[in-house]
């Protein structure tokens, strides 16, 4: 077995703390991973293949939205190399104020099989509870792919699905899986 450096994790809550060079890595990796097959396709952009110019925008108002009371950018770097990043936000109504979504979980391909996906989202676990004063975090994954499988080892609970919501590709339907997780 091959031992491999842990990624080191910047939350960042403020887009001005958004450096150039992070929004290039932030699209590349993106790019990279819808292009791959990966489910982090946005309404805002088409079915892969993708480029840096469809991403791009997406990227810049994920970045506008960030907001202290609001939302955080969670990204794990190893060897100044973007290696994975999600976002958490949480919605201001007092109804939900309690909870936060989970949104855009990546791992760059050249890092798969090292555990960032994994390391991510148990960092995102005290980022939500400890910075944002969370309770609970949702997140929807798309059928097909075996997230579910993946987020219920790390502690997640499927809590319903919507059947065949999205549509990957004409007769390919998928169902998007519901997933919750108390902190």
């Amino acid at each position: 077995m091959t031992a491999h450096t842990a990624p080191a994790f910047e939350v960042i809550a403020r887009p001005e703390d958004v450096t150039p060079e992070l929004r290039r890595q932030l699209i590349a990796c993106w790019e990279t991973v819808a292009n791959a097959g990966g489910a982090v396709i946005a309404a805002a952009f088409p079915l892969p293949p993708v480029s840096a110019c469809d991403v791009g925008p997406v990227v810049d108002e994920l970045v506008r939205g960030l907001d202290p009371r609001r939302g955080r950018l969670l990204v794990a770097v190893i060897g100044g190399a973007l290696a994975g990043w999600l976002v958490v936000r949480r919605d201001l109504h007092p109804l939900v104020a309690h909870c936060g979504v989970v949104n855009h979980v990546q791992t760059h391909p050249r890092f798969r099989g090292r555990g960032i996906g994994a390391a991510l989202m148990d960092r995102v676990r005290d980022v939500a509870r400890d910075e944002m004063g969370l309770e609970r975090l949702t997140l929807a994954a798309r059928a097909g792919l075996g997230l579910e499988d993946f987020y219920r080892k790390l502690g997640w609970v499927e809590v319903g699905r919507w059947p065949g919501a999205l549509r990957i590709a004409p007769g390919d339907d998928r169902d998007e899986i519901l997933m919750s997780l108390a902190l």
